[in-house]
């Protein structure tokens, strides 16, 4: 059985992992009778969006609590991936605010 490293960074299309992408990745793995681990950075998100109205926040959030919203909590520090232990690697897409 295969198994696939998804990295996530963060929640939400225009500060982190693209949600539908994500979990549409995390289906099409599953999908195919493959076994996924997710993973994401553990450090503060670079800047935070209003998903309203597209504004930066003033506001601090890490990237692995962001991504535990889609990963359901089972999810480990990028710190921890060994890429040997796995047959492949996905990073679904990220949309950097340009605001």
């Amino acid at each position: 059985m295969k198994k696939i490293a998804v990295i996530l960074s963060g929640c939400g299309v225009y500060d982190g992992s693209e949600i539908h992408e994500a979990v549409m990745t995390l289906l099409a793995i599953d999908k195919l009778n493959a076994t996924y681990e997710i993973f994401a950075p553990d450090v503060n998100q670079f800047h935070v969006i209003n998903h309203l109205n597209g504004k930066v926040m003033n506001e601090k959030r890490n990237i692995l609590v962001e991504s535990a919203r889609i990963a359901r909590g089972k999810i480990k520090p990028l710190s921890h991936l060994n890429v040997n232990n796995f047959d492949g690697l996905i990073l679904p897409s990220i949309h950097i605010n340009s605001y």
